[in-house]
């Protein structure tokens, strides 16, 4: 029965069967009404248009007509069972099989980002003041060790060199006289020393006369005085001589250029060269400059001013901040990888320095924690140094470049601390 239609009493002296047999039919062509494009008196809703035609019933015949056959459709075939399934559910314990060797097998490699290139630098300056004469380099500019930088007017420094070299000229012949004053005091002494004995006689032989009454008093004074001044003579040449000897430094038979006055002479002379040579200022080791152009000619240079800088392009290492977490098993000389963000594809290698006694927050001004107790645990960094064992052939580092550091702590993860703590418990129970 369609939507829209009332059950029909059947009338007086028809068959059931044939009745049901007609409502069959009109239930057919109403299907095909739809399917063909929808039938014409029935609307979107399936409710009857009220402008629509009424179906004429057909006039009953007086003989029976056969029921209409309904073929009912084919079952639908039932879905072949994927093959994917069984696969699926037998590759699930080999891939956890193999995830849990490779966790228990890795964990040796500790890898960091936080690592940056560091280079030697210098502030490139000199102990001397002066103008600046000329620049022999430009900016960003490859050098070696012992080029010339930039030099300063040395005409004040040879000046001061020369004086310091004529006070030394000046200062030897000091030393030269000091030497032939010495010797003449010496042999003044032996004049005094040699007069004595004369004296003496002279003295004793007025003292015999005097004794006879043959001489007068005044004679005797007189030989005695001179006695008494001979010997003082000697005494005094005597301390003069040692006089010029302390000033010869205690041996008058040495080298003058032994003796102080002359070594102090000569610092001054040194002193004076080292000036000149400090006005040429030369690279220290090899690098590259930059900031050159901080310095112009003409400028005054004050001593110990930085010019300009020095990078280092042999004295490389990566500066390295892992966790503390992650410093478990690291150990100076242990083996590591390192790759640099601006040469994407490159490796180096190399080897751990040093590790830091102390965290990267320890050295600070301002520490973390404060006096008024709150405490934040904060997991610290700890600051190692990686050297470079390979950078010939290699892209050219530059300072400040970030890296990501990969060292083999040979240290693998191993078995969870439950399952390791159930081996145990199983071992003592057996």
């Amino acid at each position: 029965m369609s939507e829209g239609t009332s059950p029909r009493k059947p009338a007086d002296g028809e068959d059931p069967g044939e009745r049901a047999s007609d409502q069959v039919i009109r239930l057919d062509s109403q299907r095909e009404q739809r399917r063909g494009g929808g039938n014409p008196a029935i609307d979107d809703d399936g409710l009857e248009s009220p402008v629509a035609p009424q179906p004429v019933a057909e006039a009953p015949s007086a003989q029976p007509k056969p029921a209409a056959v309904t073929v009912a459709p084919p079952a639908p075939a039932r879905p072949r069972r994927s093959r994917a399934r069984p696969v699926l559910f037998a590759l699930l314990p080999i891939a956890l099989v193999a995830g849990g060797y490779y966790y228990v097998v890795g964990g040796q490699i500790m890898t960091t980002d936080n690592a940056y290139i560091q280079a030697q630098s210098l502030g490139v300056s000199t102990d001397v003041s002066g103008t600046v004469q000329e620049i022999d380099v430009h900016d960003n500019q490859a050098v070696k060790k012992g080029d010339v930088l930039f030099r300063l007017r040395p005409a004040s420094f040879e000046t001061a060199l020369a004086g310091a070299k004529a006070q030394l000229g000046t200062v030897r012949n000091q030393v030269l006289t000091l030497q032939a004053s010495y010797q003449q005091s010496l042999a003044s002494i032996d004049q005094a020393e040699a007069d004595i004995p004369y004296y003496e006689s002279a003295f004793q032989r007025q003292q015999d006369l005097l004794k006879t009454s043959t001489a007068s008093k005044a004679t005797f004074d007189s030989a005695q005085h001179d006695l008494v001044a001979a010997r003082q003579k000697v005494t005094v040449a005597k301390a003069q001589a040692q006089a010029m000897l302390a000033q010869l430094g205690g041996d008058a038979s040495q080298p003058v250029e032994q003796n102080p006055f002359y070594l102090q002479a000569q610092s001054a002379v040194d002193d004076a060269q080292r000036n000149l040579g400090d006005a040429t200022v030369k690279a220290p080791f090899d690098g590259i400059v930059t900031n050159v152009d901080a310095l112009q000619v003409g400028k005054y240079l004050p001593a110990s001013q930085p010019a300009f800088s020095l990078v280092s392009s042999t004295d490389i290492w990566i500066a390295a901040e892992p966790k503390e977490t992650e410093l478990t098993y690291v150990r100076p000389g242990q083996k590591a990888t390192i790759s640099i963000d601006g040469y994407p594809g490159e490796v180096w290698h190399g080897t751990v320095g040093s590790i830091s006694p102390a965290s990267s927050s320890s050295f600070s001004l301002l520490p973390a924690q404060n006096t008024s107790g709150n405490w934040v645990k904060v997991v610290q960094r700890i600051p190692m140094r990686v050297t470079i064992d390979d950078p010939d052939g290699k892209p050219p580092l530059r300072g400040g470049m970030s890296a990501v550091v990969s060292i083999d702590t040979g240290h693998a993860r191993g078995l969870p601390d439950f399952v390791t703590d159930l081996l145990k418990r199983f071992e003592q129970k057996s």
